[in-house]
């Protein structure tokens, strides 16, 4: 046989997810999509398989490649020809796809500081892979990314991904959000706290809360780049550290004239319940809260895009108001009240009808061994 047949007849044979196997990687369902298999040994230490188990990317570095290479970047100490016979003797079998377990604080190899690196990762450049990802995939306006890149509160990760750094009340970084066409994830080792973009320099009278980077900056240019306002992104969920952060903003808030926030969630259930959440946070820190969603779309992205003429605007979107957002005070128990009722009345009609059509059930007081009573 000669050489390039062979290789060929490897890469077929063999697949990213079996030589990963090998060398201790297991698959994070949790984390993974179907397009996307994501695989971890240790603390940090990640693959992400593509192109059907064919192709792979270290997300931590720029390597990536095929089987081949996969062999070399696992064992660097391997030489081609002993690539190839690793390689071989792994024609035939098939990845167990053994999920890994669930991630805790107790892993034994060492996690690089978020700090360490965010300085790693070149700084964001106009027409890189990374600007493009932002401003051609994600129709962000140029003027806004660039802005969010001079405030180094997004820097350029592998691949065209885009960084976000997360900042406590000092400006300290604390974690990285991590999103690119593929991959989302959030740094090994990192706190979730908040991401932060402001526009101005003053202090801010406006507070708005969203749920992810993006969102922010996309509701920071429907809204014409207020520079009164901080935009906060929370990367979904809210965890300790960033209600703490929450808290902090909005108590310094209430000291200023005209203080508010703004829960600028996705237009769905789960945008509401988060809404809500905010809404009870800048209640008890004394902050008057008003609700902003988008018209006609989900989220803030596609309503930016939709403005732009990048997707063709819903008829809801077509209207006098150039922002198309809708902001009212809320009323917070009001709102959580209509998210409720609707679930708990199906649930309670669901039961009816079951029961509707049981039959009664005579229960006994002996056990069964015992016959009936006359």
């Amino acid at each position: 046989m000669n050489t390039e047949p062979e290789i060929e007849q490897i890469r077929q044979a063999v697949g990213c997810p079996l030589l990963l196997e090998k060398h201790g990687f297991k698959l994070d369902v949790r984390e993974s999509s179907r397009a996307n298999p994501k695989y971890r040994r240790g603390a940090g230490e990640i693959i992400i398989v593509n192109h059907d188990g064919n192709g792979w990317w270290d997300p931590n570095s720029t390597a990536k490649g095929d089987v081949f290479s996969l062999a070399q970047h696992l064992d660097p100490s391997l030489n081609f020809g002993q690539v190839k016979r690793e390689l071989r003797e792994l024609i035939g079998l098939t990845p167990s796809m053994s999920p890994a377990a669930p991630r805790t604080r107790g892993w034994d190899e060492p996690v690089a500081h978020p700090t360490l690196r965010w300085s790693s990762r070149p700084k964001l450049r106009e027409g890189s892979e990374s600007w493009r990802y932002l401003v051609l995939t994600r129709g962000l306006p140029a003027a806004i990314v660039a802005n969010t890149g001079r405030a180094d509160n997004v820097r350029e990760g592998p691949y065209g991904s885009a960084w976000f750094a997360h900042r406590d009340g000092a400006g300290g970084l604390t974690g990285i959000e991590m999103r690119g066409a593929n991959y989302r994830g959030f740094s090994a080792g990192g706190e979730k706290t908040l991401f932060r973009l402001q526009l101005g320099t003053q202090l801010p009278t406006r507070l708005a809360v969203l749920e992810a980077p993006i969102k922010a900056m996309a509701f920071a240019a429907i809204e014409g780049n207020r520079t009164d306002t901080l935009y906060v992104g929370t990367a979904g969920g809210m965890g300790p550290a960033t209600l703490h952060c929450l808290q902090q903003e909005m108590t310094a808030l209430a000291t200023r004239p005209g203080g508010r926030v703004i829960a600028a969630s996705d237009a769905d259930a789960a945008g509401e319940r988060y809404a809500v959440r905010i809404g009870e946070l800048a209640s008890e820190a004394g902050v008057p809260s008003e609700r902003a969603a988008p018209v006609g779309c989900k989220d803030w992205d596609d309503a930016l895009k939709a403005q732009a003429g990048a997707i063709p605007p819903p008829k809801s979107l077509i209207s006098k108001d150039p922002a198309s957002w809708r902001s009212r005070a809320v009323a917070m128990a009001r709102r959580m009240e209509t998210i409720e009722q609707p679930s708990a009345r199906t649930a309670a009609d669901r039961l009816a009808r079951r029961n509707a059509g049981a039959k009664p059930r005579v229960e006994r007081r002996g056990g069964p061994d015992m016959g009936s009573s006359s």
